[in-house]
């Protein structure tokens, strides 16, 4: 007989990050992760993990509603049900609850965590095979102060850490945020690449102003200058500069990616599986976007080390990422609350090894962190 769902338990986590975290929405200086502990008939235990920024602060869902939601909505639809027919449970779950992308994306990723061990397959393997087991990652400077994102940026290139780095920026004046870009991008001059992320925090008009002086300074990509809502505008400065356009907030799903792809947009998409409600849904939109000539970029909502080996399970099985990925949410954290760390190393991340996520537990951790 088939295994079934037993149970399924959602915890809260508060891990506290190494520094301040500035975003032009809010300034984080812990992360709250939900933690999904699924249970089944034969034994296997899978996790996952859903996590946003900043409460309610980034989007529609906090983690307080994500483990509410999937306690009292999402769980019931699956307890019970065979646990190896990943599709037919995702079917289940989209027909009866509407959005709620990231608790799904937790859930999904428990679904394979625990497939792939109950059958000796890595996530990547369920998926179709791992076309890398190295991935690069950059690092975000979001302190605020030039002086110390220069230390900072110049201390991960001595330990060969990171070799590109994203700047946070839009919460101040926007010619205050191309001097401190400017400046960044001066003092590393060609050892380093610069992108900017303003998580939407201009309207076009400044957008034309900020992205031009950023392509002056050398910056390299720019990510969601505008308001997700505004295709239109978007695919305008995609055109209208030669510096790429990213669009993050703006391509939830392969709904958004066909109609920014259809209106001409030439830039490139960042993949979360957040974002697009798992694993699945988020290869979907990486295939669209391969098919278009759409470049790619793997990124994350400072997921914990479960939530970023999902990610890369599905990065690596691509067989190109553009513009690489930014799966370096574990190291802004303090702690942990799995044995064994990801191994970053050689400006990039190892691709997990063994079956399911290939991350296990430490139970010590878990039960100090995690919300009574």
């Amino acid at each position: 007989m088939s295994s079934v769902i037993e149970s399924i338990q959602t915890l809260l986590v508060d891990l506290p990050t190494i520094r301040p975290h500035k975003l032009s929405m809010t300034t984080m200086a812990c992360q709250t992760m939900v933690i999904v502990r699924m249970r089944h008939s034969d034994g296997i235990e899978g996790l996952g993990e859903g996590t946003t920024i900043g409460g309610l602060a980034y989007g529609p869902e906090s983690p307080e509603s994500i483990k509410t939601n999937i306690d009292t909505y999402l769980a019931p639809l699956l307890i019970g049900q065979p646990s190896g027919n990943l599709n037919a449970l995702r079917a289940r779950l989209n027909r009866s609850a509407r959005g709620n992308a990231i608790a799904k994306s937790a859930l999904e990723t428990a679904l394979l965590d625990a497939q792939g061990k109950r059958l000796g397959l890595s996530v990547a393997e369920l998926l179709g095979g791992a076309c890398q087991e190295h991935l690069p990652v950059l690092w975000t400077l979001a302190s605020g102060d030039t002086a110390k994102d220069i230390d900072e940026a110049l201390l991960r290139l001595e330990q060969r850490r990171h070799c590109d780095f994203k700047l946070k920026i839009g919460a101040n004046p926007v010619k205050q945020d191309v001097r401190h870009v400017a400046a960044i991008k001066e003092a590393l001059g060609d050892r380093a690449g610069v992108r900017v992320d303003v998580n939407q925090a201009w309207d076009e008009s400044t957008a034309v102003y900020g992205i031009q002086a950023l392509q002056d300074a050398g910056i390299e990509l720019i990510e969601q200058a505008i308001p997700a809502r505004e295709h239109a505008g978007l695919i305008r400065l995609a055109n209208r500069f030669n510096v790429p356009m990213l669009a993050d907030e703006a391509v939830q799903d392969a709904r958004d990616g066909l109609d920014l792809i259809a209106g001409g947009f030439s830039g490139a998409f960042a993949l979360k599986i957040a974002k697009s409600g798992g694993l699945q849904g988020v290869l979907e939109l990486a295939h669209l976007a391969q098919a278009a000539g759409v470049g790619l970029y793997g990124g994350t909502l400072l997921e914990g080390t479960i939530g970023t080996a999902a990610s890369l399970h599905a990065w690596a099985t691509l067989p190109e990422m553009a513009w690489g990925t930014e799966m370096f949410g574990p190291l802004l954290l303090k702690d942990d609350i799995v044995a064994e760390p990801l191994a970053y190393d050689d400006f990039g991340v190892a691709l997990p090894s063994g079956p399911g996520l290939g991350i296990a537990l430490d139970e010590d951790k878990l039960a100090h962190y995690a919300r009574s």
